[in-house]
Parts: structure tokens; C-alpha cells; sequence
């Protein structure tokens, strides 16, 4: 497992292409067909460099917070739970890997003005001028977004509260995203409450310099020494707030179990299955008690918490350290992890009792895979990023139509010099950053990565990721034949709408997919469920009577 950043130095911003021209070669070079760069397949000439293709994004924006951060994470925030209009504003947590350890601090940072521009699968027209690549990508090519009246500088807002150690690990409590978790390399664990940073970034519009931010001394909720070892894996449970795992590498996993809003009851009792350190954990999308957890050892077990401390299934994943998993909250049978070999599976979890549940398995990385992540908004979509400084994106969904490609190539009229060999599952390659480490995805901005590396984030917006979701309200209606007010016999009016079934749902999962998302602007739990209508697989949900306070339409779980 490769966990620990190369040579940790502070980041520095590159130097800008400048608007007139002054630095870039493109005026002074002839232009040539663009082509496809393949990882680890071709190589750079002397003098040849790669060149980032602006058009390939509906918005890419890099920035640093100081040291470099192994882990981060994207906090919840109530700004809108499905966003698709740009300027973006987006709040994380993350924790640094310093050349010293009392120069660490956990980071809690708001991003504000991410500007982009929506860009079609298809160009209208060829661009014969190469003008799309005279701009700096990390800038996120500003000309073209002024153009739509937005300012392309991202404003980026920090706060700092010190970290005994290196942070190995940092996730957010998703019911309540003031409440992080944090696993630091002196082999403690601690829970913190930053909801006075929060409110300050929320409440300030005032960009702040790296090293002009304060740092403060604030003392953890909670600080954990029961491990015999420092870790990396720990996870919330996204259905109980404030139930926490936290594995070591000395293969033991405790459990915490919520007190009250600032204590924890730790089991001192481990779950011990594996033979070498838990790399990752994740709680089940769908059933409280249940768990799955990987290891250096290769396997990846599952575990019912109600049943012991022995996993309830195990198997062999890999054949080198399970770094990563991470369970498809949409499709709760799925299962992927990634391996220190380069490779990731894909595991249909109802198959196991018939031995080999693996649906899917890519080869295409050559270095150990760091992050994985399903994408919160398509069920068959995951990010993926890796040692070789590749973020690769993929649609498990999708097959090779090669009339569908010539299609594309008439559209474009021109040829398109893409690698034949390359798996027709492979939606995107994001490139550009050194030492990837962590990548996830924002969940109310569909289609938005953060991704962290030795030298700065990126936020990227990759322009051929398509998402279900309905863009606004209207869209939502037309969408969805069964919105509306309904009458029924035991209660008067009651707001009613249909949500996609992303699979065959039984009724009593869908009663548990809650809170539901209304495009209006208003969250709600739903309150019954009434049964599945219709022929296109739409579920008719009912929310209690609200005297028609509220706007209706698509809900989208």
C-alpha cells in the first residue's frame, strides 16, 4: 500500500499563462491534429510536452491550502441538494502530511465563484484555430467564462485548528458534516466539532492566504488511543448518525457507538478477521449493522455487528493489498475495490454464496489504485485514481458500438485519433496531477470531482459526464407523468410525486431511501409509500399534508 506522500512540500501556484500570448508556443507552432496521449503506452520527444484540452471540461479549477493533504473530504451543506447552475460553491475538510509533525493542521476550507461553462458532447462546429489550447488548464480557461459574465477566480476561504501528527485520514459525519473524524499517524483517533469555522466561512466572503490563516488550538470532542497502531480505515454510517468504525494496521476494528452529541462508547473488544492492516472500511448503504472492510492480507470481509466479532462472509479480492473500497449507495448489491496491483473489481454482493461474485475487473492502471468512489447520482459510474498521476472515470453500462462511432466521427467530421484498445467502459482520464491520493465526488453537484495530491486539489467537471438527474423543476414535470396534489381517503390533500427506481427496489428499501430531494428547495422525509406505477418503473410516494405549503415534483433518492 502506498499511503504517504513523496518529498511533502508546500504547494505553489503555477505560473500563468498570460492573456496575450506572452510564454505560450501556440502562436509560434503549426498547428497539427490533436491526439490522444496514452499513459504508460507513448512517450514524450524531447521538447514535446502535454497539453491540457479545455474542451474536455465543463469546468477545472486547482488551488492548495499549504502542506499537502492525503485525505479531505466534501462537506454536506445546505446551499441546494441538487445544483446544476454555475457560479459553484463547495465546503471541505482536510488534513495535511507536513515535513514536521507540529507544522500539521486539519484545514476547513470554502471554495466559492467555481465558474464553467456547459459544454455539448458534440461541437457545433470544429475548431480549426487551436484556441483552446493557448489557455492554462489549472486557470480553467477564464476568457471563455467571462464571456458568460462570470469571473473565473475561484475564492478560496480557510481555517486551521492544529493536528498532533500527520492526518492519515479525515471524514465528515454525513448527518451532521460539523462533526468530523480524523486518523492521525501518533495512532490516535479523534472526533471534532468545527461548527464555529463553519459558520465563520459561511458568514465571510473574504478570500484568505495560505499562510495568513490563524491557527487555532482547538481540543477535540474525542481522543482515541485504544489502538494498538496507527490506521487509515474509518467510515460514518450513513444511516445511524454518529456510529463510527476506525481499523488499525494492526488488523483490529472498533466500533463507536453514539452517547450523546459529543460522547462516544468505543467497544474496547475488536473485530479482528483479517491477517495483516484493515486499509478501508464502509457501512452497508441499506442495513445498519452491516459492514465491509479490506486488507493488505488481499480479502475483504463482510460483517454483521450483531453476529460477533468474526466476519459473516470473507473472501479473496486481489492478488496483492486491498487499498480501497467503496459501496454503491445507489445499487447496494455492488461492490468495487481497488488493488495495489493497479487492478479494480467489481462484486455483485448477492453472488457470493455461489463462490465468484465478480462482475467486473479492469487492468487498464499499472500502479497501486489510492482513491475509489461510486458516483452518488449513476448507479453504474465510478472514479478511480492511482499512483501513475491518472483520475480515470468509468460507466460500467457501457459497451463498444461501433456505429455509434462513426456516427460521432460524420458529426464531427473529422477523424477522431482515439486508442482502439482502450475499455469501452473508460468515460474520462484526468491527468495533470502529481501523487494523486484521494478523489470524491460532490453529492449535490452532479457531475463535480475534488481530488487531492501531493501538489494541490483540482475540482473538475468533465464535460461527457451525463447525469439522470432532471436540470430544474419544469424539466422534473415533464419528466415524471405522476407529480401532482392527490386525494386520498385517510388524510385530504397530500403532496404526491414519482421517483426513478435506479433497480427493482422492494417497497420496504424504498421506505428506507429517505430523506428524499425535492427540486423546489425542500427536504422532507417521505412519510409512505404507496406502491410502484406506471410502466416506466416510477415509485408513487406520498408526504404528509402540508396544506399546500410546499412546490412538488420529480424526488430523486
Amino acid at each position: 500500500m502506498v499511503r504517504s506522500l513523496k518529498n511533502p512540500k508546500k504547494s505553489k501556484r503555477k505560473n500563468k499563462v498570460s492573456k496575450n500570448g506572452e510564454g505560450s508556443s501556440a502562436d509560434a507552432m503549426p498547428s497539427v491534429p490533436a491526439k490522444v496521449w496514452q499513459p504508460g503506452v507513448d512517450t514524450l520527444e524531447e521538447g514535446e510536452e502535454l497539453q491540457c484540452d479545455p474542451s474536455a471540461y465543463n469546468s477545472l479549477h486547482a488551488f492548495h491550502i499549504g502542506w499537502p493533504c492525503l485525505s479531505f473530504d466534501v462537506l454536506r451543506d445546505s446551499l441546494g441538494l441538487v445544483r446544476t447552475e454555475f457560479p459553484y460553491t463547495v465546503y471541505c475538510v482536510a488534513g495535511t502530511q507536513a515535513e514536521k509533525a507540529s507544522w500539521n493542521s486539519i484545514g476547513i476550507f470554502k471554495v466559492s465563484n467555481i465558474s464553467g461553462k456547459r459544454r455539448d458532447l458534440v461541437p457545433k462546429k470544429a475548431n480549426t484555430e487551436g484556441s483552446d489550447m493557448e489557455s492554462d488548464s489549472s486557470d480553467s480557461h477564464d476568457e471563455e467564462e467571462e464571456e458568460d459574465g462570470v469571473s473565473g477566480t475561484p475564492v478560496l476561504q480557510l481555517r486551521k485548528v492544529f493536528h498532533e501528527g500527520c492526518v492519515n485520514r479525515i471524514r465528515a459525519m454525513p448527518q451532521n458534516p460539523n462533526i468530523c473524524a480524523s486518523w492521525a499517524d501518533t495512532g490516535h483517533v479523534q472526533v471534532w466539532d468545527f461548527s464555529s469555522h463553519l459558520n465563520a466561512l459561511a458568514e465571510s466572503d473574504t478570500e484568505v492566504s495560505h499562510g495568513g490563516s490563524a491557527l487555532s488550538n482547538q481540543p477535540p470532542l474525542v481522543k482515541y488511543g485504544g489502538h494498538k497502531d496507527e490506521g487509515y480505515a474509518i467510515d460514518w454510517s450513513p444511516l445511524v448518525a454518529g456510529r463510527l468504525l476506525s481499523g488499525d494496521c494492526k488488523n483490529n476494528i472498533h466500533l463507536w457507538e453514539p452517547a450523546s452529541g459529543s460522547t462516544w462508547n468505543i467497544d474496547s473488544n475488536p473485530f479482528v478477521g483479517h491477517t495483516a492492516s484493515v486499509e478501508d472500511l464502509q457501512w452497508s448503504p441499506t442495513e445498519p449493522y452491516v459492514f465491509a472492510s479490506c486488507s493488505v492480507d488481499g480479502s475483504i470481509a463482510i460483517w454483521d455487528s450483531r453476529l460477533g466479532k468474526s466476519p459473516a462472509a470473507s473472501m479473496k479480492a486481489h492478488k496483492a493489498d486491498v487499498n480501497v473500497i467503496t459501496w454503491n449507495r445507489l445499487a447496494s448489491c455492488m461492490l468495487a475495490s481497488g488493488s495495489d496491483d493497479g487492478t479494480f473489481s467489481i462484486r455483485d454482493l448477492r453472488l457470493l454464496k455461489e463462490g465468484d461474485a465478480v462482475v467486473a475487473h479492469f487492468e487498464y492502471h499499472k500502479h497501486p489504485i489510492t482513491s475509489i468512489e461510486w458516483s452518488p447520482h449513476e448507479a453504474s459510474t465510478l472514479a478511480v485514481s492511482s499512483a501513475d498521476n491518472q483520475l480515470t472515470i468509468w460507466d460500467l453500462s457501457l459497451e463498444r458500438d461501433e456505429e455509434e462511432e462513426t456516427e460521432f466521427k460524420a458529426k464531427t467530421k473529422e477523424q477522431v485519433n482515439a486508442p482502439t484498445d482502450l475499455p469501452p467502459q473508460l468515460l474520462f482520464v484526468h491527468q495533470g496531477q502529481k501523487d494523486l491520493k484521494e478523489l470524491h465526488w460532490h453529492s449535490q453537484i452532479p457531475g463535480m470531482i475534488i481530488s487531492t495530491a501531493a501538489d494541490g486539489f483540482n475540482v473538475l467537471m468533465p464535460s461527457n459526464i451525463e447525469t439522470a438527474l432532471p436540470a430544474n423543476e419544469d424539466e422534473a414535470l415533464r419528466r415524471c407523468p405522476y407529480s401532482g396534489v392527490f386525494d386520498v381517503d385517510d388524510g385530504g390533500d397530500r403532496i404526491g410525486c414519482a421517483v426513478p427506481r435506479l433497480e427493482r427496489w422492494s417497497l420496504s428499501r424504498a421506505r428506507r431511501c429517505s430523506p428524499f430531494v425535492f427540486l423546489g428547495g425542500v427536504v422532507t422525509e417521505a412519510t409512505e409509500v404507496v406502491g410502484f406505477v406506471g410502466d416506466g418503473g416510477w415509485a408513487l410516494l406520498w408526504w404528509g399534508n402540508d396544506g399546500g405549503e410546499f412546490p412538488f415534483s420529480l424526488a430523486v433518492v
